[in-house]
């Protein structure tokens, strides 16, 4: 009884210290509307960092495509535009939306720009590195993927599409 008993203390302690991305607040790109991450609670959430100028920017458009194929399922996804890895997004903040918007049909909420790395670091890039244990942010397009909770579930790099089944496969699991 008593090992019954301190099992379910251990398991309440550490479900209470697990850290949720829901208390990040972000502006957005536009200006308007902030966006909470805490209205996504219930929801799955795909923080993707993301650049104008990178060769990795027509991911933007699977990206949307992900997005639209499971928003109505629950899919949350967030651009976070960052200029840290070569300046490939020297455009203002309403540009890169615009861009984004245009060009690629991002219909997903853009925020303003973010460092994430070096010392002027951004809020929310460090608590994207605490949440899922690595060091650095290695370039653009890496995708932090968050379940219902806002806890973190996995961390996808650059190089894996937003169409590749593993990552598609680890949301449908959080649906």
């Amino acid at each position: 009884m008593l090992k019954a008993i301190t099992c379910l203390i251990a398991l309440s302690i550490c479900s209470a210290n697990a850290e949720s991305i829901h208390n990040v607040k972000l502006e957005s790109a536009q200006g308007k509307t902030p966006v909470d991450l805490s209205s996504f609670k219930g929801s799955p959430l795909l923080v993707v960092n993301i650049a104008t100028r990178c060769g990795y920017t027509g991911q933007l458009e699977d990206l949307e495509s992900l997005y639209r194929e499971y928003k109505d399922k629950g899919l949350k996804i967030v651009g976070i535009p960052s200029n840290s890895f070569g300046g490939q997004t020297p455009e203002k903040n309403q540009e890169v939306a615009k861009f984004c918007r245009l060009k690629y049909g991002a219909s997903f909420p853009i925020t303003k720009k973010q460092s994430f790395k070096g010392d002027d670091i951004s809020p929310v890039a460090s608590k994207l590195l605490k949440l899922s244990d690595r060091k650095s942010v290695g370039w653009n397009f890496e995708k932090f993927l968050f379940n219902k909770k806002g806890e973190f579930v996995k961390w996808f790099p650059s190089s894996t599409s937003p169409e590749d089944e593993s990552l598609k496969s680890e949301i449908k699991g959080l649906l």
